[in-house]
């Protein structure tokens, strides 16, 4: 806390209250009418009303940055307890009780170090009183009172000893998880900024990808269409039968951009595993992948351990992933595909005889960087290795951690 603890901020409220009422009976005592023949209840009133005002107007406000603030403070504490104790009369026989609050201050504006010291000063302060109030030697008191005094003196020295631990400990108790809430509600706001970030970073991920998917194939299909479509106006006059062949270019044109945007608009609604395992999630994709673009894919899906949950859907979009561009840019006829895990690791090979590309140049797209970063996401590596004409192979090795694996 880097504020000073006042009443607006105080952390319990509670012991404000109780100290206000300790000492309003206190004052309560002091003016309070005695009989003529008794002792007054105090030697200077005045003195001691003062010494509980200032004491009970110090706890609004408890300094807790500078350790010369707060041994000062504790220093005026003490000397208002003493002054009180001392020209109290009857009434001091409450003052020993005001260490507690003494205490229960000090555990608010200091370290353990410093509680400890204040403890165990209010104990010393505390005998030294009670010491005081023995009865001087010129009083002979019969023995067995004596014997009682001394006994009651240390009971009660015991007692309020114990008194004095017993705060310690419940304040310490108290505020270390006080604290620990504190950390836990701070370290829960950062989580949610966090995920906040995650979540905004991921929706700029996913718009960009819509941008590619968009620019890569609807664009690349109505740009097409388009110019199909104009040759085939200019051609409508002269010459008919090229126009139709035009057209029905167009109109293929047409259906595959079609077929684009349905299956891009199904990539991002469907859940991808729906309950099912992330083999026979695979094993699903690859029957659509070839059903729908001809290309052959082979698949060996050997799954020997459930895999974490936080780890299925990555490894599904990667796969996703790498054959959807190998239907769009490899011109393959042939796909193989092998996910094997053990105890140790998951490693993913996805193979084609495509055209292939130049690594060098080609390894900037969207849809390599995305398959690189959910790899890297999991704490594996990523390795692509092609060349003109040579095909494409990627490769995936992610190492498990078994305590993952042994709680799934």
């Amino acid at each position: 806390m880097s504020h000073p603890i006042q009443f607006n901020n105080h952390p319990f409220r509670f012991l404000l209250y109780l100290e206000w009422v300790l000492l309003g009976l206190s004052a309560l005592v002091v003016i309070a009418p005695t009989p003529p023949h008794r002792m007054p209840n105090a030697h200077f009133p005045e003195l001691t009303i003062f010494s509980l005002i200032m004491f009970g107007m110090m706890g609004l406000r408890l300094p807790v940055k500078s350790n010369l603030s707060k041994i000062l403070y504790t220093a005026i504490e003490i000397f208002l307890i003493l002054i009180g104790g001392h020209f109290g009369g009857k009434i001091a026989r409450l003052f020993p009780f005001f260490y507690l609050i003494l205490v229960t201050r000090s555990c608010l504006i200091f370290k353990l170090p410093g509680r400890l010291t204040i403890t165990l000063l209010s104990f010393i302060l505390f005998l030294l009183t009670l010491r005081q109030r023995l009865p001087p030697h010129r009083y002979r008191l019969p023995p067995a009172f004596q014997e009682k005094f001394r006994l009651f003196s240390f009971v009660f020295a015991v007692l309020f000893a114990l008194g004095l631990v017993f705060v310690l400990l419940l304040m310490n108790a108290v505020l270390s998880e006080r604290e620990s809430r504190d950390k836990l509600t701070r370290a829960n706001e950062k989580l949610r900024q966090y995920a906040l970030k995650i979540e905004n970073q991921a929706t700029l991920e996913e718009r960009n990808r819509i941008a590619r998917e968009i620019h890569d194939s609807l664009g690349h299909s109505l740009t097409a269409l388009n110019l199909q479509l104009e040759t085939a106006l200019k051609l409508s006059q002269s010459d008919i039968p090229r126009a139709m062949t035009f057209l029905v270019t167009a109109k293929e044109l047409a259906s595959k951009a079609l077929q684009d945007v349905r299956q891009s608009v199904s990539t991002m609604r469907i859940q991808p595993l729906q309950e099912k395992s992330l083999g026979e999630a695979v094993e699903i994709l690859a029957a659509n992948f070839q059903r729908s673009s001809g290309i052959a894919i082979k698949c060996q899906i050997q799954i020997q351990h459930p895999l974490p949950v936080e780890m299925n859907i990555p490894i599904y979009r990667i796969i996703q992933e790498s054959i959807t561009n190998i239907a769009k840019y490899a011109q393959a006829s042939i796909v193989n595909l092998v996910l094997i895990s053990d105890i140790n690791s998951v490693k993913l090979t996805i193979e084609d005889n495509g055209q292939g590309f130049n690594v060098q140049q080609n390894t900037t797209g969207f849809g390599l960087q995305s398959m690189r970063d959910r790899t890297l996401a999991l704490g594996g590596e990523f390795t692509i290795n092609s060349a003109r004409n040579a095909g494409c192979q990627i490769l995936v090795f992610i190492p498990l951690n078994q305590s993952l694996i042994s709680g799934n």
